[in-house]
């Protein structure tokens, strides 16, 4: 029984612990709840005085802020008010100046406005004074006003044309003197110490035949031989009566001396058939292109022109055989080439572009069969093509006047290219076009006023006008003479220049009885 008891005593002991402690615990529980409502509570106290406290402040700050702000406001207004018074003060200001310039502008109007009238009076007084006095003066000259003017005019126009002849013929003489006797000096110069050959060509060749029978062989079978050359050169053939001769004929003279060549190799070979003739002529091509190649090498080299593009150079072989009147265009232009050096040395013009420019001036030719246009203008495409510089192309299209000359070495070129083309045997031309020149140029002279006759002399190079002498003065004479030079050189074409004299003589004659 005792442990029974021992543990019920130990299990009361227990259970009234447990409540001892449960009831402490809350105690203490609800005394640290109390604590912290009490606690909160004086928080929340805290928290409303300060708010209410910040919030005072706040309301403060604002109605500070709110002052502030409305004394610069007003501060501002007031000063715009102030500015806008003085504004208002400046345009009543200049209202009163406009309204006194407009009263002095319309007081000056209203005396312009009666000057005007008087001057309107007196102008009208005049005219009519004028009037009469005009009319005084017809009566006693016996003579209208229109007709004084004319006169006046007429008296005005014949003395300034004879001043203006009297100072043609002094710039003239003067310029003439100087001028002649420098380029006299300039051009013999030149052209003693350049001398080239000339050799005048034809559009034909005529190839030697060793016997008559080759004649045959040349024509073959129903003609094969002769198509089949014809065919692959593009040059004809004229097999006639010529004893122991072909003649080729054609416009391209490469192509003709092509046909030459291989006709010449057939010759001396003997085989002549269509395949035979196909291989000289493939041949014949190769050494012509070949040649063509050496001369423009040697005319580079003869002229002392160096860094020319290979095209050019080939189309300066070409030249080779191409000619104009007759006269070889490769020489000419080698020639060219050196007459514009050496009037270059002379003037201290640049030698080197001189000579370039000589030499490529007719540059245009070597192709202009191919090519529509002027051999200038060609030339001078080709030129731009390869390269060459604005100096050289612009005299190449100056050398005829075809556009204005604008530097030194291109007057020069078109000198020379005059000097080589017009000396004495340089070219030749048809009887009809050389009859023709002169009958025009006759034309031209007999068609001005005061021309008794004239003359065309030293083949068309030089033409000589004898005038009337009641109708033509010796100033007269001198534009009578630059007048017929202007009117030749708009209408016709020629090589060099054609130097115009007029004569102007006066005879006396009388009878001894």
């Amino acid at each position: 029984m005792q442990p029974i008891f021992v543990m019920l005593i130990a299990l009361a002991a227990i259970v009234i612990g447990v409540l001892i402690g449960y009831i402490i615990r809350k105690h203490l529980a609800e005394a640290k709840i109390k604590s912290a409502e009490e606690a909160a509570a004086k928080i929340l106290i805290d928290a409303k005085k300060e708010s209410e406290t910040r919030k005072k402040e706040a309301v403060l700050e604002a109605k500070e802020e709110i002052h502030r702000l409305r004394s610069e406001a007003e501060r501002e207004n007031k000063e715009r008010h102030n500015e806008i018074i003085r504004q208002e003060k400046r345009l009543v200001r200049k209202e009163e100046d406009i309204d006194r310039k407009l009263e002095s502008i319309e007081q000056k109007e209203e005396g312009i406005r009666k000057k005007e009238i008087e001057l309107d009076e007196i102008r009208d007084n005049v005219t009519e004074l004028q009037q009469q006095k005009l009319k005084e003066l017809e009566d006693i000259s016996g003579i209208t006003t229109n007709e004084a003017k004319q006169i006046l005019l007429s008296s005005i126009e014949d003395e300034i044309k004879h001043e203006a002849a009297i100072m043609i013929r002094d710039i003239e003489g003067a310029a003439r003197e100087e001028g002649e006797k420098r380029a006299r000096e300039i051009v013999a110069s030149a052209i003693q110490r350049v001398a080239a050959d000339h050799v005048a060509e034809t559009t034909v060749s005529v190839v030697a035949l060793p016997n008559e029978e080759m004649k045959g062989r040349i024509i073959g079978r129903e003609g094969r031989n002769i198509r089949t050359l014809e065919t692959l050169t593009g040059i004809d053939l004229i097999i006639d009566d010529t004893p122991e001769a072909v003649i080729l004929s054609g416009f391209d003279p490469v192509r003709r001396e092509i046909a030459r060549v291989a006709l010449e190799k057939l010759i001396v070979d003997g085989r002549i058939q269509p395949g035979r003739i196909e291989d000289m002529v493939e041949k014949s091509r190769k050494e012509v292109e070949q040649r063509i190649w050496e001369e423009g090498e040697q005319a580079t080299f003869d002229t002392n022109v160096h860094g020319l593009h290979s095209e050019l150079i080939k189309l300066l072989g070409r030249l080779k055989f191409r000619t104009s009147y007759g006269q070889n265009v490769l020489k000419h232009s080698i020639e060219v080439s050196h007459l514009a050096g050496v009037m270059a040395a002379e003037l201290g013009a640049d030698i080197a572009l001189a000579k370039r420019a000589g030499l490529l001036h007719d540059i245009g030719k070597a192709i202009d069969h191919e090519v529509e246009g002027s051999h200038a203008q060609i030339g001078g495409d080709i030129a731009r093509k390869y390269k060459e510089s604005p100096e050289v192309i612009h005299a190449i299209l100056a050398h005829h006047g075809d556009i204005e000359v604008a530097s030194l070495e291109a007057a020069l070129v078109q000198a020379a290219d005059t000097i080589s083309a017009a000396r004495p045997g340089a070219r030749r031309e048809t009887l009809e076009y050389y009859i023709k020149r002169l009958e025009k140029l006759e034309e031209i002279a007999e068609s001005f006023e005061g021309v008794e006759k004239c003359y065309a002399i030293q083949a068309g190079r030089e033409i000589r006008i004898l005038v009337h002498p009641d109708k033509v003065d010796d100033l007269m004479a001198t534009r009578v003479a630059r007048d017929i030079a202007k009117r030749i050189e708009a209408e016709l074409e020629y090589p060099g220049q054609i130097k115009v004299v007029v004569i102007r003589e006066t005879r006396a004659v009388d009878y001894a009885k």
